[in-house]
């Protein structure tokens, strides 16, 4: 079972059990997190598809930690003009292990629908 959901302006493909690394949280660390924007589910055989979002479904997840990534250079020339700027960055980050993908699907509107199927008949 996988789910892709949408987070930090990202979107993320997640399993249970996963460990992601997200843009930084402001949440601490060892406390759970609720994503409910949820774009896609997908359970063996069956694959729900949200529009935009699945309806009922949510993604539980445990902050493990923070963290920079790696530095990256940024280095702007202007030719014949002796302009050089070179600058450092390191993007700041959450460690997130996803626990639990669930989808809770509304169960009144199938029976509505079984209903006006045998009245038809």
């Amino acid at each position: 079972m996988y789910a892709i959901i949408e987070a930090c302006g990202k979107q993320y493909k997640v399993q249970e059990g996963d460990i992601v690394f997200m843009e930084r949280l402001e949440e601490e660390e060892g406390k759970k997190i609720t994503f409910n924007e949820v774009l896609l589910v997908s359970e063996d055989e069956k694959t729900t598809v949200g529009t935009p979002k699945v309806k009922g479904a949510k993604v539980t997840a445990t902050v493990v930690g923070h963290g920079k990534g790696k530095k990256i250079l940024v280095f702007k020339y202007k030719a014949k003009k002796n302009e050089r700027k070179r600058r450092g960055h390191r993007q700041a980050y959450t460690k997130v292990q996803i626990e639990k993908i669930s989808v809770s699907a509304p169960k009144t509107k199938k029976v509505e629908t079984e209903a006006k199927q045998e009245a038809v008949k």
